[in-house]
């Protein structure tokens, strides 16, 4: 049977939950049904926006704007600040029951999923009549609305939940994309931010399809790797998958919001070796070894994206674990301002769990993965019994980001 994939995403999500928690306290204004936003500093209106409603979209009002221009567009503007320790609850109970329909599901972030529904196709009539219910009984469960993509690809699925807003269901397969996908703008297509756009725009590719029918050499000669990826996928080219856990999921990963926007990659390779070096002693720590590894960016825009692979070999090697995240940035970073970069591991077993060696590393009959496991080892007793600062690496010295651990 053909892969089906469901993309699903709750419709503005925090000013969505933030106006449900204050009608359960008694507040008679619901936010949706307002001008109002979730974001910044409410008292001297600092900050950005962070989410908004349809009534507030309506004035041009837009995510990551500053909240001052908000306001100026919208004199009445309502505007609430943000509770993460409540979306967090919120979203976990989603997750629950999203869990309870089918067990083949990937948090991609608070507010999104991705279900691999050809496991349970065949209890139902069709993947619409299927996304149609897990839609409406979210929304008599929970009270917020979602959107729901449905594809043959993730990509595609993600960028059919992107289509026409709240409450709906679009499909979006291969077969269909020259005729839903390629007639839209460039800036529509997953992972095409400004400076992507921009590019383009002077490569005379105004929209998907324009992109799809490049030639592939002359994209990525102007954008990288990270050309070649948009190239694919206005193609509709993706061969990822549901990368499905168990409910209790175990990794470990750290993220730092950073000081000031970063677009120096020398910066961002200093950065992602700090937290590379936090999420492998933590593994080491534990006695395990990651078999997948994930690299997230959040953009001064307040998008978020993340990229993920497996390892050939599991490993709590800080070198592995870094030359991955990094490589896994390459691809993922569209030369955007970043806001927020993070490394998070999963699929992790016992550190002693037998695994079988390449060739390749072989070095003068020592394996190679042996003699950093003990110069790993060593930095983390002189660090344990002297502090964590006790031993940096040169790179690092003039890096001011210090992650915080989020395990």
């Amino acid at each position: 049977m053909e892969q089906i994939i469901f993309h699903i995403d709750v419709n503005s999500a925090y000013l969505s939950w933030t106006a449900l928690e204050r009608l359960s306290h008694g507040d008679t204004v619901d936010l949706r049904l307002i001008p109002s936003i979730i974001g910044g500093d409410i008292s001297r209106r600092h900050g950005v926006v962070l989410a908004k409603s349809i009534p507030a979209k309506a004035y041009g009002i837009v995510t990551g704007e500053p909240v001052v221009n908000a306001v100026r567009k919208c004199p009445q503007l309502t505007m609430a600040s943000p509770d993460h320790q409540m979306y967090d609850k919120r979203s976990a109970a989603l997750m629950q029951y999203l869990y309870t329909v089918c067990p083949d599901l990937e948090q991609a972030s608070i507010d999104e999923c991705y279900m691999d529904f050809t496991s349970i196709a065949h209890l139902y009539s069709s993947p619409m009549e299927a996304a149609v219910q897990i839609k409406d009984e979210i929304y008599r469960r929970f009270g917020f609305t979602v959107n729901i993509g449905i594809s043959d690809k993730k990509v595609l699925a993600k960028m059919a939940s992107d289509f026409k807003k709240p409450n709906l269901v679009h499909t979006l397969y291969t077969s269909e994309i020259r005729q839903k996908l390629w007639p839209l703008p460039i800036s529509s297509l997953f992972m095409c931010g400004h400076s992507s756009v921009d590019t383009l725009r002077k490569l005379e590719i105004l929209t998907i399809g324009d992109l799809a029918k490049a030639d592939p050499e002359i994209i990525t000669a102007h954008l990288k790797s990270h050309g070649q990826l948009l190239w694919q996928y206005a193609n509709g080219i993706d061969d990822s998958v549901v990368m499905s856990e168990p409910v209790k999921r175990k990794g470990v990963g750290t993220s730092t919001t950073l000081s000031k926007d970063v677009t120096d990659r020398g910066e961002v390779a200093r950065i992602l070796l700090t937290l590379a070096e936090s999420v492998s002693a933590s593994l080491r720590a534990s006695h395990e070894a990651a078999g997948l590894v994930c690299t997230e960016i959040k953009y001064s825009s307040f998008q978020s994206v993340s990229h993920q692979t497996t390892l050939d070999t599991p490993s709590a090697s800080t070198e592995v674990i870094y030359r991955t995240a990094l490589s896994l940035f390459d691809a993922l970073w569209d030369h955007s301002p970043i806001r927020l970069l993070g490394v998070r591991t999963s699929r992790l077993v016992s550190e002693d769990e037998p695994v079988q060696l390449s060739l390749f590393d072989m070095v003068n009959e020592t394996p190679v993965n042996e003699k950093q496991k003990k110069l790993d080892a060593a930095l983390d007793t002189i660090r344990s019994k002297y502090g964590s600062s006790s031993v940096v690496r040169g790179s690092l010295l003039s890096s001011p980001h210090n992650p915080e651990n989020k395990h």
